[in-house]
């Protein structure tokens, strides 16, 4: 084949579009990822405080991207262990840094 021997492409665009549309879409995700590592990174944080020293269900579970039923099998397995303080459950903020590092 000789070099300007064009290659069928099945896709509805000009080979420039279709790039620039990838390229988009790379952008797109990459700034979308980033939203997330902020997102992540201010659940550590309370105002006033060095160290977040109590999280909630809720809170664990967007931080590790797990549902609830995985944080329960993770206490049951003795992964983690909760605190009640009255009706609610907690985490306490070491033992969840910990579970980040390992």
């Amino acid at each position: 084949m000789g070099q300007n021997s064009a290659v069928p492409i099945l896709i509805p665009f000009e080979p420039e579009e279709f790039w620039q549309q990838i390229r988009l879409i790379i952008r797109e995700e990459v700034a979308r990822n980033q939203e997330t590592k902020v997102i992540s990174d201010s659940l550590m944080e309370t105002p006033g405080l060095s160290e977040k020293p109590l999280f909630k269900m809720q809170e664990i579970c967007n931080l590790f991207k797990v549902t609830k039923p995985t944080i329960y099998d993770w206490i049951k397995h003795g992964k983690l262990k909760r605190v009640k303080i009255r009706s609610r459950v907690y985490f306490l903020g070491s033992e969840i840094r910990q579970l980040m590092q390992a």
